[in-house]
């Protein structure tokens, strides 16, 4: 995949750095392996953050400002590593999907950053742009239903809207068939060193879970 980042994101982040992680696995309903790291994080979490604080965290607190700046409530739709953390916060259980959604959740739990997790083959060619929603524009957010995307950063490939940090779309969700992975990391902070470093996680996590070789990764901006 090629990836750009518009110029409308670089006029309201202009530090924003993405890693994308592309491979090919295998995935299966449930990895009980997988969900004991989660919730050895879940307790660690629990006993350092709050609702409140968790919204300083680095890469929430840079996405947040990214949704002000583009004229997005971050109270309203919020980035979804944010949501993920705060239930946990609330002693909710998290929903647990499939392993490879399952996954991309823990990778984006553990560095705070908004993660999407795509079947590649669902792409309509082969760039993605990394733009900011416009009103009205027509986006179906995974068990979301419709949700108005206006003044969220969007990735669009040559049909539309893939994915937001708030929910990906989904003509172009994982399921339990995907066997070609892509994953995109949203540095918003501008922390090139901790966007790679949660890229190498993943890239473990789908060597330990998903019989993969980690695939690749590329950082772009």
């Amino acid at each position: 995949m090629i990836i750009k980042v518009s110029r409308e994101i670089e006029s309201v982040c202009p530090t924003f750095v993405g890693a994308a992680v592309e491979a090919r696995v295998i995935n299966t309903p449930y990895c009980q392996e997988l969900w004991d790291e989660i919730h050895a994080l879940e307790e660690k979490f629990r006993s350092e953050l709050t609702t409140e604080s968790l919204k300083e965290l680095p890469g929430i607190a840079a996405t947040r400002r990214v949704y002000k700046a583009c004229g997005k409530d971050p109270s309203r739709y919020r980035p979804a590593s944010e949501q993920l953390i705060r239930r946990m916060l609330q002693g909710k259980e998290l929903y647990q999907i499939d392993t490879l959604v399952d996954l991309v959740n823990l990778a984006s739990i553990a560095y705070g950053y908004s993660i999407g997790g795509f079947d590649a083959d669902k792409f309509v060619g082969d760039t993605l742009t990394l733009g900011v929603g416009c009103e009205g524009e027509p986006y179906e957010g995974i068990g979301r239903g419709i949700i108005n995307i206006a003044g969220l950063p969007v990735y669009r490939d040559a049909e539309g809207g893939v994915g937001t940090p708030t929910s990906d779309h989904e003509r172009t969700k994982m399921t339990l068939s995907t066997t070609h992975l892509v994953v995109l990391i949203n540095g918003y902070d501008g922390n090139e060193q901790r966007v790679e470093a949660n890229a190498h996680f993943i890239q473990d996590l789908l060597k330990k879970y998903c019989q993969s070789d980690g695939g690749t990764v590329i950082l772009y901006r």
